[in-house]
């Protein structure tokens, strides 16, 4: 808002409380007859302080210093009267104030963004994904005590060097207990967390520029691991004295049998198999990480696999004896040593093995994969699934035959 009202800038003093020999400096600002006081956080022997020319008395370099810095203290109470006449802003004695304490815009830390993010998005994140996000709060926290030596920072003051230094900072830090530090994607997913709560501030008009903006992720896509037609076959055969290990085996068939992932068969229940309209069991569920509907037929294995923990389920209500997720790859790892197969075998494994040696691999379109694992999007499917050098093999196989088919009926065609 433009505006004609007065103003005035003076300088005054008074007596401090614990020394009366000497006088604090406070700077008043005027604007049609209100006042607001600010101190200056300067003080000054009441001998030396010239209260006519409300400044010190030139006797040594000290004063003329200090009569240079009210200058540039008056200076800067009108530059913020001009700013605020610019921007057609009220203009009162406290506007005038705070705008030279910088006061009066919001001024939002990184921390409070983040425990913002954290605290308004956490009923649209599952609990693991939102785990992580605590695990990135704690790497900002240190970052900033170790390398900022401080607790937190204002938004305004992100920029390139701090993201940078903060993925130095991650993909280095050694913490107290002894592990890896963390891999390239391990440390790129910290920090697209970070951009999700820096873009969020954006939006939020807290931050005017997006530190994030010449920033790029570096992912490195990882060979997935999964098992062989003769890998399954060896697991399937093996069989086990040890009861939880032999259970782990079966939970883990199961997945590689119906693609569902560790937390979609720990929540699986009873009612959710029926009968479709092939007269065939189909499971019927959710998947916990998208919420994604999907409808998975029964193959003959996976029911087996049912039927043989049919009288644990009535006690239970769970379809399956799932255990810790920790301890259930503990047990792989076991399974797959007893078995002499030389790969790295996690739970999610089995996800991998339905797409490829299951589906895939027996010519099952790539759409129905993609359907059959809950994706919502078929690029998602082509990280997942892979056609196998086999497959590839037998399709050209099937194309070679056809042109000699072709040419041999050319050939007879010809020939009459």
């Amino acid at each position: 808002m433009r505006t004609d009202r007065t103003l005035g800038v003076s300088f005054f003093t008074r007596k401090k409380r614990n020394d009366p020999a000497k006088l604090d400096i406070y700077v008043r600002i005027t604007v049609n007859k209100e006042r607001a006081d600010l101190s200056i956080k300067r003080d000054i022997s009441v001998c030396n302080w010239d209260i006519f020319k409300c400044r010190a008395k030139e006797i040594d370099q000290n004063h003329i210093l200090l009569n240079t810095y009210l200058d540039d203290v008056y200076a800067e109470v009108l530059n913020a009267h001009k700013q605020l006449h610019s921007e057609r802003k009220l203009i009162t004695a406290k506007a005038i104030k705070l705008r030279y304490l910088g006061e009066d815009e919001e001024r939002v830390t990184l921390m409070h963004a983040v425990t913002y993010h954290n605290k308004n998005v956490n009923q649209a994140l599952k609990p693991g994904t939102l785990k992580n996000y605590f695990s990135t709060e704690k790497y900002l926290k240190e970052f900033l005590r170790e390398r900022l030596k401080t607790d937190d920072i204002y938004l305004v003051q992100l920029n390139y060097k701090f993201i940078v230094n903060f993925e130095e900072f991650i993909r280095t830090y050694k913490p107290k207990k002894a592990r890896k530090t963390c891999s390239n994607n391990g440390t790129m997913k910290h920090m697209e967390r970070l951009m999700k709560i820096i873009n969020l501030a954006v939006r939020m008009e807290w931050l005017e520029k997006d530190p994030f903006r010449n920033y790029k992720l570096r992912f490195v896509r990882s060979e997935r691991n999964y098992l062989s037609e003769r890998e399954l076959d060896l697991i399937e055969e093996t069989m086990f004295h040890a009861e939880g290990i032999e259970r782990v085996k079966d939970v883990f068939l199961f997945s590689c049998y119906t693609g569902l992932s560790y937390i979609d068969i720990k929540e699986l229940h009873p009612n959710q198999i029926l009968l479709g309209m092939d007269s065939n069991q189909w499971i019927h569920t959710k998947r916990a990480k998208t919420n994604e509907p999907v409808k998975i037929p029964l193959l003959p294995r996976a029911k087996e696999i049912l039927d043989k923990y049919e009288a644990q389920k009535e006690v239970t209500g769970k379809l399956l004896p799932v255990i810790s997720n920790q301890k259930t790859n503990q047990y792989l790892k076991e399974i797959a040593s007893a078995c002499g197969i030389h790969k790295n075998i996690t739970f999610h494994v089995a996800r991998h093995t339905f797409a490829t040696t299951v589906t895939l691999s027996n010519g099952v379109p790539i759409e129905t994969v993609s359907k059959l694992l809950g994706h919502t999007k078929l690029s998602t499917t082509q990280i997942y699934a892979r056609v196998l050098q086999q497959k590839v093999g037998e399709d050209m196989q099937h194309l070679m035959a056809r042109y000699k088919a072709k040419s041999a009926n050319n050939d007879k065609a010809d020939a009459i």
